[in-house]
């Protein structure tokens, strides 16, 4: 397989520090650089947790970094804002990005969106990298033609700053494109305590749980006359996303387009 060259921002995260695992594991990936907000001037292997990477430099600027490396993908692990503006300057630059930031504004896909489109350029936005977590999403899609009373709890680490989840608001809209909005639970029912009834999507509940101890875990329950049905997925470790994170640099290196959700890749 044809080698591909990569650069990782957000190095020290605990998803970045996965995925620079993932690429220095493979054969066919080649870490390039990494945009880290400190140590801009370094290496890679200067850093903590990181002395047997040689030969990779560190930047604090995205454009610095695409001026002086060249790489085919970039692999983005920050947060929205930060992510957003590295995809934007990574496409710039002939780059594809594989971002795994969740968060993002429908604005903010549709501007990405057509940046790909002018550029004949792929990009990859997943709300979750985890094989599981894609399938979870797309059995629970299947399930909304038959059962249209819908419920989703999402739980995650106290640390996460965006409520709900990419992949609870993912899992919404894919199965709203097969549902009809209908508002569930009672007609007159009252929350005497405000947001007891978690956010509303398209007449569906959405429930956040922020708790130490959680990774990141979604069930979708399913409600009809004398039955129920839940789907659930559990990830206990961050490595459970790279399996996807590989999938989905080795497919934007054949990809013009941009794509928002790792289920529309996967055979």
């Amino acid at each position: 397989m044809e080698q591909i060259k990569i650069i990782i921002a957000g190095p020290r995260g605990r998803m970045g520090s996965e995925a620079v695992k993932l690429v220095t594991n493979q054969d066919h990936f080649e870490l390039s650089a990494v945009v880290d907000h400190k140590y801009d001037g370094m290496m890679l292997s200067d850093l903590e947790g990181f002395h047997s990477i040689h030969n990779v430099p560190v930047y604090s600027n995205i454009e610095t970094c695409l001026q002086n490396v060249q790489a085919d993908v970039l692999i983005d692990l920050t947060t929205p804002e930060v992510g957003m503006h590295h995809a934007k300057t990574a496409l710039a630059y002939n780059v594809r990005p594989v971002v795994g930031t969740t968060g993002f504004t429908t604005s903010d896909l549709e501007e990405l969106e057509r940046i790909c489109q002018e550029r004949q350029l792929g990009c990859i936005i997943a709300p979750n990298f985890a094989i599981g977590a894609v399938l979870m999403m797309k059995f629970s899609q299947m399930a909304a033609k038959y059962f249209n009373d819908i419920e989703i709890i999402e739980l995650h680490h106290d640390q996460k700053l965006d409520a709900p989840s990419g992949t609870a608001v993912k899992t919404a809209e894919m199965i709203s494109a097969v549902r009809e909005e209908k508002s569930q639970g009672h007609p007159n029912e009252k929350e005497t305590i405000q947001g007891a009834r978690g956010a509303t999507f398209n007449g569906m509940h959405i429930h956040s749980v922020r708790l130490p101890g959680l990774v990141a875990h979604q069930q979708v329950l399913f409600g009809s006359d004398g039955q129920t049905l839940t789907i659930r997925h559990d990830s206990y470790h961050r490595g459970s996303f790279m399996s996807g994170v590989k999938v989905a640099v080795e497919s934007v290196m054949t990809q013009n387009t941009f794509v928002y959700g790792l289920e529309n890749i996967l055979e």
